[in-house]
């Protein structure tokens, strides 16, 4: 029994990085995610949408939208580097916000 929660708990850090790994990576993690649901996965795939709905909207904005996303940069390496620890890390200011309005994706 417990080789089955190592497993697990690897298998959800699994595709809590591969969520944050380009659009494609994310639609691998949530195909994954059907089969090894775990609350860690759950809520890295909503923080990784978030960041990058959050990029693509800022990067319309010139300058500003540009540096903040070099802000946003450093905010999704931070949650790869957390989902690969297996911890939950709620990005500052909008971490809040993704887990709330993101819920109906998984």
């Amino acid at each position: 029994m417990q080789y089955h929660i190592k497993t697990n708990e690897k298998m959800a850090r699994l595709v809590a990085v591969l969520g944050y790994l380009t659009i494609f990576g994310w639609l691998v993690a949530l195909f994954l995610y059907g089969e090894h649901k775990s609350h860690l996965a759950r809520f890295h795939l909503r923080q990784s949408l978030g960041l990058v709905l959050t990029a693509g909207l800022l990067s319309f904005i010139p300058l500003i939208g540009w540096g903040l996303n070099i802000i946003l940069l450093f905010a999704w390496l931070l949650s790869i580097y957390h989902a690969g620890s297996g911890h939950i890390f709620r990005v500052p200011v909008l971490g809040d916000l993704y887990q709330e309005h993101l819920d109906f994706v998984i």
